[in-house]
């Protein structure tokens, strides 16, 4: 079973420079484990920086990798 922290979704839904570190384990869907703490935390940074639109996008991203 793999978690990925929200440290994780930060750095691999934006593509940021260490997004190639995180995305075999969370591509690994049949191991995945998304904590909802985590959903939160993304959805609340998000939120903050990018606005409702994007947050939501982001968020469905998690959604349609974990299940």
């Amino acid at each position: 079973m793999n978690i990925v922290d929200s440290s994780g979704w930060f750095e691999y839904l934006p593509d940021n420079s260490n997004a190639d570190f995180f995305a075999a384990t969370i591509e690994d869907v049949d191991q995945l484990l998304v904590p909802v703490i985590c959903v939160y935390e993304v959805f609340k940074r998000i939120l903050q920086v990018k606005g409702l639109d994007v947050a939501k996008m982001r968020i469905a991203v998690i959604f349609r990798i974990s299940t």
